[in-house]
């Protein structure tokens, strides 16, 4: 695993420290779940527009005896 250092106003940390013991977990377990969601959750949403961009085109294309057209020219 790779280091990171952070700047975070101190305030922040002491409240996020205790939320982490009430959790019973760790600041750093805490970060590092959080990037793991927003990581995760970026390759979903770039999974539903590339599945959303197949759909349109599969609409917009047309079967013209082997050559296959969309709106606009040949693709």
């Amino acid at each position: 695993m790779t280091n990171i250092t952070l700047s975070v106003d101190e305030t922040i940390i002491k409240k996020v420290r205790k939320i982490a013991i009430e959790k019973n977990t760790s600041l750093t377990a805490m970060v590092r779940e959080y990037l793991e969601q927003m990581a995760a959750r970026d390759g979903a949403e770039k999974q539903r527009r590339l599945e959303s961009l197949r759909k349109s085109l599969a609409l917009l294309s047309r079967d013209m005896g082997g050559t296959l057209l969309a709106q606009g020219g040949a693709l």
